[in-house]
């Protein structure tokens, strides 16, 4: 692998053929025909002002039909995209997220309620009928549903499942397919739907009368949220966060007439929720030929408060007052990220501080 000179606070990551596409055309928006988005709950904020950038400037200038694919917050994030105002409704959800307040111990049940609350603000009046039918923008959402103990709502059976689950998934990945099965739900025209492997993958339609339950299914983590039972259109069953499969995906295997964008929070790709106990399993992006990830630099995280870009750990970790400031500091830097990618965008050499394999 190559290394160019440091983007300043951005790291960019870009496979062989990402990267001579690049270096012909520029970076034109028309070239990118899918975006990803990983799961990380409030690891979104150092991307806010990043997702601002692309969903409300640099993507808006492409015509071509794009596809969205996204697990757990990287589909909400997707949810603002798809929307008439993308930037207010970013601003929506980083405002609810931040105003989260919780009881001391609180249940399954109270940070459903909260967490519904904030996809509420997302969304507004029209959000579920913009991402249903928005005439370019396809976008595909990833949710576990649980098979055996796992599609058990809570309880030690849940419990049970859950520790089977993570030990089947040390052994080979596809062993997790004994416990979740993956459900795809697509708006628009579902032959479009990305093919993902394994997992015995099942195709169901996104409406604008599913898209609540569906966003809120895939960011429930078993335990700490409740989940959604037998969403319409879909298999009957429990359905828990996606990223349980597809935490940061393994984007080789996706089809894109393009190449790949990925807005990520690190220069890795760590395939599903319990592979990250298992580094082995972790992915190097250069290795995929056709994608592009952009990512904070080590050095800049480094330098934001604690070391680190926010996590659910802060919740229980810090006290409120600090957690938030913590939160507006790093939703603030993140700004930084926005002007390196719109430099990148606008700057002489494409693949200037661009990381090539």
């Amino acid at each position: 692998m190559a290394e160019g000179r440091t983007a300043g606070p951005l790291a960019i990551h870009a496979g062989r053929e990402a990267a001579a596409t690049l270096a012909r055309h520029g970076w034109d928006p028309s070239l990118f025909s899918l975006l990803l988005g990983a799961s990380g709950g409030p690891k979104w904020f150092i991307l806010a002002a990043l997702d601002r950038y692309l969903f409300g400037d640099y993507l808006q200038r492409s015509t071509r039909p794009l596809s969205v694919l996204g697990s757990s917050v990287g589909a909400w994030r997707h949810a603002c995209l798809a929307q008439a105002d993308p930037v207010a409704a970013i601003d929506r959800f980083a405002g609810s997220y931040l105003g989260q307040v919780y009881s001391a111990r609180p249940d399954a049940a109270e940070v459903s309620r909260t967490s519904l609350a904030t996809l509420d603000q997302l969304l507004g009046a029209a959000g579920a009928e913009a991402i249903a039918h928005h005439p370019r923008i396809t976008t595909h959402i990833v949710t576990a549903r649980g098979r055996g103990p796992c599609a058990a709502a809570g309880g030690p059976l849940l419990a049970l499942g859950l520790a089977a689950a993570a030990g089947a998934n040390a052994l080979a990945r596809p062993g997790l397919a004994a416990a979740f099965q993956r459900v795809l739900f697509t708006s628009g025209d579902r032959a479009g739907a990305p093919a993902l492997r394994g997992f015995a993958t099942a195709a169901a339609p996104l409406t604008a009368g599913n898209v609540r339950a569906v966003l809120h299914a895939s960011g429930s983590i078993p335990f700490l949220l409740a989940g959604e039972r037998d969403i319409p259109g879909a298999p009957p069953g429990h359905y828990w966060d996606g990223g349980i499969i597809d935490y940061h995906f393994d984007p080789r295997p996706l089809p894109a007439e393009g190449l790949i964008l990925y807005p990520h929070f690190r220069g890795d790709l760590t395939p599903g929720w319990f592979d990250k106990f298992l580094p082995w399993r972790r992915l190097a992006p250069e290795l995929v030929d056709r994608l592009v990830l952009v990512a904070p630099h080590p050095a800049f995280v480094a330098s934001l408060p604690l070391g680190k870009i926010p996590d659910r750990g802060d919740f229980t970790k810090l006290e409120r007052e600090e957690r938030l400031d913590n939160w507006h500091t790093c939703l603030a830097r993140g700004e930084e990220l926005a002007d390196a990618f719109a430099a990148q965008v606008a700057g002489r050499d494409p693949l200037a501080g661009v990381s090539v394999s």
